[in-house]
């Protein structure tokens, strides 16, 4: 599935860091499940999968979270 905005396909496999650069809107959708540290060393090389399962959070049921929250972002 493409965001609409920057047309970037997002999976579990997508690093965090390249979520925040090409739409950085996504940030409050991070925050809100408790990932605040979205500038740290780790994110920057984590995958969405990795960073949920480091946070407690299910990452199919972020990715599609995270997708509806881009598309009225």
């Amino acid at each position: 599935m493409l965001n609409e905005v920057n047309e970037m396909e997002i999976t579990r496999e997508t690093r965090i860091a390249e979520i925040i650069e090409n739409c950085p809107q996504a940030m409050p959708a991070f925050m809100e499940i408790g990932m605040h540290c979205m500038g740290c060393a780790l994110a920057s090389g984590e995958t969405l999968e990795q960073a949920c399962a480091a946070h407690g959070v299910d990452p199919d049921e972020f990715l599609v979270y995270l997708k509806a929250f881009l598309e009225t972002a």
